[in-house]
């Protein structure tokens, strides 16, 4: 079978499809998947350039979330059955097998593409807006609103009944994080205090999600309101902000970092209970992951330079 793995650490140059061993049929407690789907994201692309927390052993397998249809079942398994649909971590493989416990039923009706798309960027939306303490009466401004996080924090903060005010960097993504609900819409390559503050008639956002750090942290210092929280989620500007602490002090103001990884660690009771918040909206339709490029598994590499390009809305996909 086919599998997409990084050999080098050179970002996409590093990547290659080579055919790899069959995993065989399930042991006891095992299912095996065909996988369907498998989402690419920028931590991805950062894991390729041993730049994330995370180091794998060389080589490793490209991308950490998938879905697809189980084809067979290990002995003691009794959850799940041949046919169904299921998320899990398998990465850009064509074929799993996996302890049954690590996989999750997708709720029917959901696209296995959707499933494969939506986990760790509204996961990281939703713990996000948990930290942030979002209230329905608040205005939410979101960074990078056209990538994966920023446009799953459009989509979370406008369910959560918050005024959403999206920046991106192309009118493009823009078109799409209104699609996704935002009520204002800014070009950040032109600067945005000024603007956010005239929608908030002077007061700034009460909560700011910042997923690309550096130059926009530091904007965002100076259009947060009063009792304001700014949500540290990472850097693709690619350098991590000073934060001027007198911004924060004038204003009462809190910057708030959180670890998405560790959270199963340090609180795993909220973890679950986020998962399972986050599969009922899926399937009720209450969410809507967006995925802008489908590539077969042949292309994974490219689907690394798309997200380096920044050409990637939503999610790009593989196709094993």
């Amino acid at each position: 079978m086919k599998a997409a793995l990084c050999e080098t650490l050179d970002g996409a140059d590093g990547v290659a499809v080579r055919e790899v061993d069959d995993p065989g049929e399930p042991g006891p407690g095992q299912v095996r998947v065909a996988v369907g789907a498998a989402g690419i994201s920028f931590a991805d692309l950062l894991m390729t350039r041993g730049g994330y927390q995370n180091k794998p052993a060389m080589p490793f397998v490209v991308g950490g979330e998938a879905s697809g249809h189980v084809t067979a079942v290990g002995d003691g398994v009794s959850d799940l059955a041949v046919g169904d649909a299921v998320l899990l971590s398998s990465g850009c493989v064509q074929h799993a097998v996996v302890d049954a416990a690590q996989v999750n039923r997708i709720p029917n009706g959901v696209d296995i593409e959707a499933a494969a798309s939506y986990r760790s960027n509204y996961a990281t939306a939703l713990y996000g807006m948990q930290r942030g303490r979002l209230q329905a009466t608040e205005t939410l401004l979101v960074h990078g609103a056209g990538g994966g996080v920023g446009l799953a924090a459009v989509d979370v903060g406008k369910l959560m009944g918050a005024t959403v005010i999206a920046t991106a960097s192309t009118e493009a993504k823009l078109a799409v994080a209104a699609d996704m609900g935002a009520d204002h819409l800014i070009d950040y390559t032109e600067g945005f205090r000024e603007k956010v503050k005239e929608l908030t008639g002077g007061l700034g956002a009460d909560v700011i999600y910042d997923p690309v750090g550096g130059d926009v942290f530091d904007e965002s210092t100076r259009c947060i309101a009063p009792f304001g929280r700014i949500l540290i989620v990472g850097f693709t500007g690619g350098r991590p902000a000073l934060a001027k602490t007198n911004h924060l002090l004038i204003k009462d103001a809190e910057a708030i970092g959180f670890n998405l990884g560790a959270l199963p660690g340090r609180d795993p009771e909220r973890a679950a209970r986020n998962h399972r918040t986050l599969m009922n909206w899926l399937g009720a339709g209450r969410i809507r992951p967006y995925v802008s490029h489908r590539l077969p598994i042949d292309q994974a590499a490219d689907a690394l330079r798309l997200i380096e390009g920044r050409e990637v809305i939503g999610k790009v996909i593989v196709l094993p």
